[in-house]
């Protein structure tokens, strides 16, 4: 699979960075080398994207004693334990094949892996065929120690709506960090988005902004919502576990001096003590922007 798909390399000329993108992207791969194998291995948590069975496309978290993921081939990815019962994507993998964006980030080390590719359920679990295996910078990455784990919550408690309550609204506006998937006709994919708390708007019940940081030039993430629209959203409390899912749409605007990003979401999900990950309050990344 190339590196970029027409939407990123649309966004890539828009913005400038055709050179630079074409020299970051010669270090995406197929192949899982030794170090990002054994980075996979030592990681409690993997954010997954996907759409479910209606098309709609989600960020959902995964976690597990470090090893629960790990590669068992140079192009294989095998995740024990699978998507929660009560997870939007629930069922989404099958025999078929699923396109699906993975990230696995520690957040003590500020490093963080996206793998790309096609999940089949195995077993209890599933395996992901890597077309896409490539390492990010730690910009705006929150540096957080990992306090231990606690029993993962049933699922039973999660409310579900069409629109944010002023609690969510709050929950995402106090937020540092959240991950947000997308799709595009050649796969999936699963990124990451930091700053400092406030750099998340909430301009109404269902529509949400953000500015777009600097990065590797790359842009998988605009370039994906230039040729599709659908996103996943997660933001995860990280001393409590709870997670707040958000579906919808998304799209850029781009101004002379910033690019935003607006999403309106269709569906919203949250689940107390859906994660068993217990995390140490944030050490903000030097690289965050100071927030309005």
């Amino acid at each position: 699979m190339d590196a970029y798909h027409p939407g990123s390399l649309a966004v890539q000329e828009r913005v400038g960075v055709r050179d630079l993108a074409d020299h970051v992207g010669r270090s995406v791969g197929s192949g899982i080398r030794p170090v990002a194998a054994a980075f996979l291995e030592a990681q409690p948590m993997l954010v997954i994207g996907a759409a479910d069975a209606c098309g709609r496309v989600w960020a959902s978290l995964l976690a597990g004693a470090p090893g629960f993921a790990r590669a068992t081939g140079p192009h294989t990815v095998s995740v024990a334990g699978g998507v929660p019962a009560h997870d939007p994507l629930a069922g989404a993998i099958t025999p078929a094949g699923t396109p699906v964006g993975t990230l696995a980030l520690d957040p003590r080390t500020r490093r963080r892996m996206r793998l790309n590719g096609t999940a089949r359920p195995s077993g209890r679990g599933f395996t992901v065929e890597a077309d896409q295996v490539f390492s990010n910078c730690p910009k705006y990455l929150q540096k957080r120690e990992w306090y231990g784990s606690e029993p993962a919550g049933s699922g039973t408690g999660a409310a579900r709506g069409e629109a944010l309550t002023p609690a969510q609204a709050a929950r995402v506006r106090a937020a540092d960090t959240f991950f947000v998937a997308t799709a595009a006709p050649d796969g999936a994919d699963t990124s990451h988005r930091g700053g400092n708390p406030g750099f998340v708007r909430v301009e109404g019940p269902r529509e949400l902004s953000w500015r777009d940081y600097p990065g590797n030039a790359m842009f998988l993430t605009l370039g994906n919502l230039e040729s599709d629209g659908r996103a996943g959203l997660l933001f995860l409390d990280w001393e409590t576990g709870t997670t707040l899912q958000l579906t919808g749409h998304a799209h850029a605007e781009y101004g002379p001096d910033e690019r935003v990003v607006r999403f309106r979401a269709d569906r919203v999900v949250e689940t107390p003590g859906a994660s068993p990950l217990r995390w140490s309050p944030p050490e903000y990344s030097p690289a965050n922007p100071a927030t309005p």
